[in-house]
């Protein structure tokens, strides 16, 4: 084919580097990948092998065996109760699938939890003003984020005394993310 000019040839007709002539292209009954996939190459990936494994987890300072798939399980819901969205819908997603799966209804056990009257810690975690430091200890520790620490602040007629100082820098999730006030004496 002469570049500029008319040709004969036309651009499917044209013999050369990586195009054969048209009549032997593509011959009847022989593969265009002779070799082949391997074998192999394409098995699934060995998830019962890795999660059947068992592991050792610490709870509470305890350490129990689990397979690798139920501390994969606990690790996604402790992260969605500590608020992370995604794990919270990962985790729930995986719930709802159980119980859809599950064959034979297993009995009920409801948990009660008592609340002192007048307590807001229940109230504050749902509504992201506190966390509970270690939500599994039965002694677990509340603690108050920064935000709502500054905004508490922002909002007093009067500066606190060094002793109520103290109480609500111990009772700051992280202190030294708190913009403290120009009155503020006990700095962490």
């Amino acid at each position: 084919m002469t570049s500029g000019g008319p040709s004969d040839e036309t651009e499917e007709d044209f013999v050369g580097y990586r195009r054969p002539p048209r009549t032997t292209r593509f011959t009847k009954g022989k593969s265009g990948n002779p070799a082949g996939r391997p074998r192999g190459r394409h098995r699934e990936a060995p998830y019962q092998s890795v999660l059947g494994r068992m592991v050792t987890i610490r709870e509470g300072g305890r350490t129990r065996r689990v397979t690798a798939a139920e501390a994969f399980l606990l690790q996604l819901a402790k992260r969605g109760v500590e608020g992370d969205g995604a794990a919270a819908r990962a985790s729930l997603s995986l719930i709802e699938d159980a119980r859809l799966r599950q064959v034979a209804l297993s009995p009920l056990h409801i948990v009660w939890k008592s609340v002192a009257p007048g307590s807001v810690t229940s109230a504050l975690e749902p509504l992201r003003m506190a966390r509970t430091l270690d939500p599994y200890r039965t002694t677990a520790r509340v603690v108050l984020e920064p935000w709502l620490v500054e905004a508490a602040l922002a909002r007093l007629p009067q500066p606190l005394t060094p002793a109520d100082q103290q109480v609500i820098v111990k009772a700051t999730r992280t202190p030294h993310k708190v913009r403290w006030p120009a009155w503020w004496s006990e700095h962490p």
